[in-house]
């Protein structure tokens, strides 16, 4: 039996025994936005939403004499790390470009959530010339401890990337998040638009100046937590690429073309995440060939294509790997970073394809914009509950989801019900015990079962269990497509 008859077989199976039902797109599309309130730090509005949280990190850079109170915390934990912050902040813009027509009502939800973000990396561009702050907290303290955000008292250490210490792949992705949020701006605040996109350039022309990877600069404070595996070629190919969206400044088409190259544009790569954005960077120049047939970009087309041939079961170079459920899967810890990544990608390349009356060519196969519309609703239909579990793999959605995400403000009793401090020790308590979270995390995506479709709700299993804003961020534009066309694919 073939790949792709094997496939559609075990799908088919799945389907009789788990019948296709649909979903709230809406709900989950305002679920997956809230969940941003839950890791804000720093003083929180009148107008927060998620109320078991209090206000945190007020002090955030006083050892530097900077402020960089503000931003988000990245996952379960208490730590402000700008590589993943600013590739959260990045994709919640493109969401917003892409579908916020579609958000609704949560399209201020939605625009807010960015410019929580764009706030702090602003401050942290700004603050000092020649530098750039990239991260608050030292994470091998932080994780000894068990503690709310509220109450922590580990070292709140900053970090920074200055020309003697470059970070290339932070300092770009940071100008790729600035950029992408300053059109998200353009028309409802043109001079904050203004301000996100003079400190885009700066920190872009910055980034590739001085040349290096973060991980190489700050080595034990970033890795193994958020290595720069990938290297920074493809943030400086990003971020430029952005920079040319946000500005229409023709010099950074010219990057494109005379850089491209050397920077990757002819690799073909297979996977999207916070440290690797080389295929998105691929989709995301293919709508200038699309659109205008722009000289130069049909590499990027061709490229796209070939990652899109890659997903498609029965393709000529079908190469990705799906669990006997149906799901996207790539690795162990946190896989559902990849479904999500992975389902926005489908849906914008999708959007891009329809609006020209193209397709991709996989051999002898056509595949059509529907086509992939299909794969991504699999995908996120997987997460919602239509899989062998029959679980919501998103808190506080449908009849069945997770009760013990591995998350301190979740799991500790809220600073509001329970004002006396719980100290560094004393929260492990409540991380090994298996009572359900006091504090309803709702929105957040967890990491997700494994290659066999089991998933084991432990607060201790962080692998599973585990949230992190870069799972949300591009699940926020996927739902947002679904929200407004619930029955295509």
């Amino acid at each position: 039996m073939g790949a792709e008859s094997n496939f559609y077989f075990i799908a088919c199976i799945f389907l009789l025994l788990h019948p296709c039902k649909g979903f709230n797109y809406a709900d989950a599309l305002g679920k997956s936005i809230l969940f941003f309130e839950g890791q804000r730090s720093g003083k929180l509005p009148l107008n927060q939403r998620m109320n078991w949280r209090g206000h945190s990190g007020l002090s955030d850079g006083s050892s530097c004499n900077v402020d960089l109170v503000g931003g988000y915390y990245d996952a379960g934990d208490n730590v402000k790390f700008g590589l993943p912050m600013a590739f959260t902040t990045t994709m919640l813009a493109w969401s917003v470009l892409e579908f916020g027509h579609l958000m609704n009502s949560e399209l201020q939800n939605a625009m807010s959530a960015v410019r929580w973000g764009s706030d702090y990396l602003l401050k942290a561009a700004t603050a000092t010339p020649d530098t750039l702050y990239i991260q608050v907290a030292d994470p091998n303290q932080d994780h000894h401890c068990w503690e709310r955000p509220e109450d922590m008292d580990t070292p709140r250490n900053v970090y920074k990337i200055t020309p003697q210490n470059p970070g290339s792949d932070v300092a770009a992705e940071t100008a790729a998040a600035l950029a992408a949020s300053s059109l998200v701006f353009k028309h409802s605040d043109p001079l904050y638009s203004s301000k996100l996109l003079e400190a885009a350039t700066k920190v872009f022309d910055f980034a590739d100046r001085y040349r290096g990877s973060y991980s190489d600069s700050l080595s034990s404070v970033v890795c193994p937590f958020y290595c720069s595996y990938s290297g920074y070629h493809d943030e400086l190919l990003w971020g430029a690429s952005w920079l040319h969206r946000a500005s229409n400044n023709v010099s950074y088409m010219s990057y494109i073309q005379s850089n491209g190259v050397l920077l990757g544009a002819g690799d073909d790569d297979y996977s999207f995440s916070w440290d690797d954005k080389r295929v998105a960077t691929k989709i995301l120049l293919s709508k200038g060939f699309l659109n205008s047939k722009v000289q130069g970009l049909e590499l990027y087309k061709a490229h796209s294509d070939n990652y899109i041939c890659s997903l498609v079961p029965g393709s000529n170079s079908f190469q990705a790997q799906y669990t006997p459920g149906g799901l996207f899967y790539k690795e162990s810890e946190s896989n559902l970073q990849y479904v999500t990544a992975t389902s926005f990608l489908l849906v914008t390349y999708a959007k891009y394809l329809r609006a020209t009356g193209a397709s991709v060519s996989c051999g002898s196969s056509i595949i059509t914009p529907n086509n992939l519309i299909s794969l991504a609703k699999k995908q996120v239909d997987y997460i919602l509950g239509q899989n062998p579990a029959g679980m919501s793999y998103m808190v506080g959605f449908g009849n069945r989801y997770p009760l013990r995400a591995h998350h301190r403000g979740s799991s500790l009793p809220s600073i509001h019900s329970n004002p006396n401090k719980i100290s560094c020790n004393d929260g492990f308590q409540y991380l090994h015990n298996n009572s359900p979270n006091p504090n309803l995390l709702v929105g957040a995506v967890l990491g997700g079962p494994d290659n066999r479709d089991d998933f084991s709700d432990e607060r201790d299993n962080y692998q599973q269990s585990e949230p992190a804003t870069y799972i949300n961020a591009p699940f926020v534009g996927a739902l947002a497509f679904f929200a407004g066309n619930p029955v295509v694919g």
